[in-house]
């Protein structure tokens, strides 16, 4: 599941690199007309990176997959796949408010999967392996999706309102969530 899961996730990237603007010339000023390209590719090669790296440690704490599992993390990689279509259509829209409000969307779907996809790993483990409790307090993911969900509306309202939301939750995410590395550092040593 990771393996597939890394793969796409680098599909995706790709697809994503390859759909960006090019430059018609050859001077750092022909740059300008194409900077809001660079910007949203940026923006969601940041978003991918900070899913591949939480959704990394999760699966590491997986020691059985189950049909459940594999079922949440395709809902997971759907919602994922849609970060080029969506990057694409707001660079060539020059961040217009319904792109950054579609953007908010998928964002929130996102998060909604990533969470679900957290709950059904959570619920195949064991009681005593703590990883509920670990995983229970996430302020900061919830915290997120609210983000998210309120960036709809600001967006439509005030479309850069909406990409601040979107870098404000991005930057957060930068500061590492050190909570299951801890608990696979615990496990290992205890076995």
């Amino acid at each position: 599941m990771q393996a597939f899961s890394d793969g796409v996730i680098a599909i995706i990237i790709t697809i994503m690199v390859l759909s960006l603007l090019q430059p018609h010339g050859p001077h750092f000023s022909d740059l300008r007309p194409v900077a809001s390209s660079l910007f949203a590719y940026a923006l969601s090669f940041l978003y991918l990176g900070i899913y591949w790296n939480n959704h990394h440690h999760l699966l590491q704490t997986v020691r059985r997959v189950t049909g459940a599992m594999l079922w949440s993390n395709l809902n997971l990689l759907f919602w994922l796949s849609l970060f080029p279509f969506c990057t694409l259509w707001m660079a060539h829209q020059h961040f217009a408010a319904q792109t950054v409000s579609a953007y908010g969307v998928v964002l929130v779907l996102a998060a909604v999967a990533y969470y679900v996809l957290q709950n059904v790993i959570v619920a195949s483990q064991r009681p005593d392996t703590g990883l509920a409790d670990i995983l229970g307090r996430d302020l900061k993911g919830k915290l997120s999706a609210l983000a998210y969900l309120a960036s709809i509306p600001i967006a439509l309202a005030w479309n850069w309102g909406g990409v601040a939301i979107f870098v404000g939750v991005a930057i957060v995410w930068l500061i590492p969530d050190r909570r299951l590395e801890h608990y696979l550092d615990h496990h290992a040593s205890t076995g």
